[in-house]
């Protein structure tokens, strides 16, 4: 909550003691540690019913496809709807279709394609629900304890992962075919969910961020979402990044259980075994990522995990020796939750509460179209060559891409205060009666300036473009006055009356320092003179 006291705890375990954060991890934990049984007897199930190492790669890319279409649908309806309700529906999606699956599979009438559909149709719920569930956790805990809880978020996911898979292969391999093995899985997911559903139905939900003015439309909200991320060099880093690591990355999910089944000619136990070392590593380095967070740069964890792939890739495609295979898998395990929780924790300080989960969406969006597409494509490489050259390409491509990605930092010092600025919520008084959907609307601010800091000035004043862009500008100008050099005018132009309202009321306290500073150039004794314009239409004949 906004209002949750601080509690002191430097062991980075604080956000457990309160009951509403707890709650959620505990849920949360037992419904990913079902969705991993899932995935490892998913994927089995598929080596039973097809040799084709293609379709068994597809369901990676069946997993990660829902994700690349809908998150940013997801992210907008959660920064629009009452999250709770949101996430009931989408948990109970998610519960309908795995009892279905479970049901096909008992029957005996599953097949490849239904298998992909269906796998399809869970992940659309995931994509929809994800960047919601996310985006709750800062209503649960002080922003001073938010790396923390996403930490700890992601020790629970891989804690999971660890022993998901494991229990998922013991689960089909107890059973006296894959097919009955998978639909005893697919019951105990389904049932996972219900401990979401009855956390998520208990909460009584005050949000950090309400708006005074009517809602987005779901396309005027993705498109606020699309423009904040194209005019914030920050968050751009962090998708770029984003994108490099897990499209090489992929390779590793894509083709362990061709490597399992056809190169270690081991079956559904050894492969969960596998698929559970990438989950026990992912734990170690959730436990010792705040330690590392606050010793190395998030720059050189991310160039040390990208080597860790790489030499994982490698190992995957060069050697039959299970110690070292599962050697390389549990570092692989470390460096990936290291990855994927350190652009966690960046993409949700870069950005304020109003469009949070439209910024979480877009970086799923983009995570999961690293994963589907490098999947695809390392499943291809395979089908046509062989599975070890393509974790030897998976391998120099990675190894390319962590110079590459070195040259787009990360958030470096203390992050920005995005809380909102509160005395910017007050409409300005106008004598025309404006219609909400009015517009284009005109803002001209003037401003007189010593000629002797006319370079400072117009550097500041640039640099209060982004500002303007992301909040909802869709032109920008700063001009100088030929007759009168002193004077300088900043102009931008919103679609409407209403959405320049709401570019007032997403104002935050850092957007507020760089707007003094611009301010602080002024002189006079009165404020710069602002001028908001109305675009004049002609009405009638």
């Amino acid at each position: 909550m906004a209002s949750a006291p601080q509690i002191d705890s430097p062991s980075g375990w604080a956000p457990l003691r309160r009951p509403l954060f707890r709650n959620r991890w505990i849920a949360s934990l037992v419904s990913n540690l079902g969705s991993w049984m899932q995935d490892t007897a998913g994927t089995w199930l598929m080596t039973a019913l097809t040799t084709s190492p293609l379709l068994i790669a597809l369901m990676q890319t069946a997993a990660s496809l829902p994700v690349l279409f809908l998150g940013l649908p997801a992210g907008a309806t959660a920064d629009i709807f009452d999250r709770r309700r949101l996430l009931i529906f989408w948990q109970s999606w998610m519960l309908a279709t795995v009892a279905l699956l479970s049901l096909l599979t008992a029957f005996g009438v599953i097949s490849p394609a239904v298998l992909l559909v269906l796998t399809f149709l869970l992940n659309i719920g995931s994509a929809m629900n994800n960047p919601a569930w996310q985006a709750i956790v800062p209503e649960l805990v002080p922003r001073s304890e938010l790396p923390d809880a996403i930490s700890l978020n992601s020790a629970a996911f891989n804690l999971a992962r660890a022993v998901g898979p494991a229990l998922g292969g013991l689960a089909v391999a107890a059973f006296a075919s894959p097919q009955v093995g998978a639909a005893a899985v697919f019951f105990l997911n389904s049932a996972s969910f219900l401990a979401v559903i009855f956390v998520l139905y208990t909460w009584q939900r005050t949000p950090l961020f309400q708006s005074a003015l009517p809602a987005e439309r779901i396309f005027g909200s993705m498109r606020s979402g699309v423009r904040y991320v194209r005019n914030s060099p920050a968050l751009r880093a962090i998708l770029l990044r984003a994108f490099l690591f897990t499209g090489f990355a992929s390779a590793v999910w894509a083709l362990l259980a061709v490597v399992a089944q056809q190169d270690l000619h081991a079956g559904a136990m050894a492969y969960g075994i596998l698929n559970g070392c990438l989950g026990l590593g992912a734990v170690i380095g959730a436990v010792l990522l705040p330690r590392l967070r606050r010793t190395l740069p998030a720059q050189w964890m991310l160039a040390g995990a990208g080597a860790i792939f790489t030499g994982t890739l490698a190992t995957l495609a060069l050697t039959r020796s299970v110690p070292l295979i599962v050697f390389w898998l549990v570092a692989a395990g470390c460096a990936w939750t290291t990855t994927t929780s350190t652009l966690n924790i960046a993409v949700q300080l870069s950005v304020p509460a109003w469009v949070q989960a439209r910024a979480l969406g877009i970086y799923q969006m983009v995570f999961a179209g690293g994963m589907a597409g490098g999947s695809a494509l390392w499943g291809l490489i395979a089908e046509r060559y062989s599975s070890q050259t393509a974790l030897l390409a998976a391998a120099a491509g990675m190894l390319i891409g962590v110079p590459v990605a070195l040259r787009f930092p990360l958030l470096r010092g203390a992050p920005p205060d995005l809380s909102p600025y509160q005395s910017m919520r007050a409409a300005p008084q106008t004598v025309l009666q404006l219609e909400p959907e009015e517009g284009p609307v005109l803002i001209e601010i003037e401003y007189l300036i010593r000629l002797t800091e006319t370079n400072e000035f117009t550097r500041a004043l640039h640099a209060a473009r982004p500002l303007r862009m992301r909040d909802g500008a869709i032109r920008w100008g700063a001009f100088q006055d030929t007759a009168q050099p002193e004077r300088f005018i900043e102009t931008f132009v919103m679609e409407s009356w209403l959405e320049f309202l709401r570019a007032r009321e997403r104002m935050t306290a850092a957007d507020r320092v760089i707007r003094d500073r611009v301010r602080s150039f002024h002189q006079g004794d009165q404020d710069p003179r602002v001028s908001r314009m109305i675009y004049a239409r002609v009405n009638g004949p």
